[in-house]
């Protein structure tokens, strides 16, 4: 199963037709994928399953029906088990960007994640998770396929946003601060944290 997320809505890719009373199930080779984009992001659809009994066959489909921009990002962690979250357009995200012509996936992760917050001396770790989100560019829906690479550093000096990508912050969070940023943060990027980290505490959740 996948998760293709619409602003913070997702769209369900599974191999099966029935996931649930409230999903409209579609199979995916027939979907008019764009017609149900404009309805999720309206606010007219929330539970969609688009299936084929084949897994793989999944996001070869959803690839044929959106153009798709690769790009890079880490889940940084510094010595004091901090994570390293940048705040843009209002809220928390992790830095990642745009696969360049003639670098590696892992490559485009730690020259972005370098680019837009400062931190340096950067050690790769595995890959996390492939995550996906729809997005609007020159008026055509895009597919956004971005992977995640867990990143350590021990880099503590001055963190400095990128302006010239709309980051107005750049911060180190502890466990508990992760917590209230994941709050005002984006579906997608939840899936990347432990679901300790989405157990909050009562004053801190909004009504």
């Amino acid at each position: 199963m996948y998760k293709v997320f619409v602003n913070d809505v997702p769209i369900i890719l599974s191999t099966e037709k029935y996931i649930g009373k409230n999903y409209t199930s579609i199979p995916i080779k027939r979907a008019d994928l764009k017609k149900i984009i404009k309805k999720v992001a309206k606010g007219e659809l929330n539970y969609i399953n688009l299936y084929h009994p084949k897994e793989h066959k999944l996001l070869k489909h959803l690839k044929k029906k959106l153009p798709v921009v690769i790009a890079g990002g880490g889940l940084v962690r510094n010595e004091k088990g901090e994570i390293l979250f940048i705040k843009r357009n209002g809220k928390w995200d992790l830095p990642k960007g745009k696969l360049e012509k003639r670098e590696t996936i892992k490559e485009c992760a730690v020259r972005e994640v370098m680019e837009e917050t400062g931190v340096k001396d950067l050690k790769l770790g595995d890959l996390l998770q492939v995550t996906y989100h729809v997005f609007k560019r020159n008026n055509k829906f895009k597919l956004k396929e971005t992977h995640w690479y867990n990143m350590y550093t021990e880099y503590a000096a001055e963190l400095i946003p990128q302006p010239s990508e709309g980051i107005k912050k750049v911060r180190w969070r502890n466990f508990e601060k992760a917590q209230k940023s994941l709050l005002k943060s984006y579906e997608n990027i939840k899936l990347l944290f432990p679901k300790e980290y989405l157990i909050t505490h009562p004053k801190d959740r909004v009504a």
